[in-house]
């Protein structure tokens, strides 16, 4: 997808966010309470980045989750925009800007996290039993 099309189908936020490495403000993202079972994928290419499973309520306004469903699928960058040292994570498959990377958990385990705007929620299908 060329930037023309993709500008005019992300909104203006997801475009600062996924192509100028913005950040949402805190506690202002749809996913930051979601605790519905389902996958977070890439909101520009669609690809599959976070389970569910690993979201976690980190109390700092974004979603945080503890690993991304699969490593593979996620790109690490050195950050240092607005005078501080981060660790960017980036879509792999797309180059969007997702967030950053921290490891300041009181389990001492990493936090990915994430800007809602940069994330498309699918809901978990339940499978119904024809018993």
């Amino acid at each position: 997808m060329d930037k023309k099309e993709l500008r005019k189908r992300l909104t203006a936020e997801a475009w600062k966010v996924t192509q100028e490495g913005e950040t949402e403000a805190p506690f202002s993202g749809q996913y930051v309470d979601n605790k519905e079972k389902g996958v977070y994928k890439c909101v520009v290419c669609e690809q599959n980045l976070f389970s569910s499973e690993a979201k976690f309520d980190s109390k700092t306004g974004w979603p945080s989750f503890t690993e991304p469903e699969n490593l593979e699928r996620v790109r690490l960058g050195k950050d240092d925009s607005g005078g501080m040292k981060r660790t960017e994570v980036l879509c792999r498959k797309c180059g969007a800007h997702l967030g950053h990377v921290f490891s300041d958990t009181p389990a001492g385990r990493q936090r990915y996290c994430i800007n809602s705007c940069s994330l498309e929620f699918q809901k978990k299908r339940s499978v119904k039993s024809n018993l």
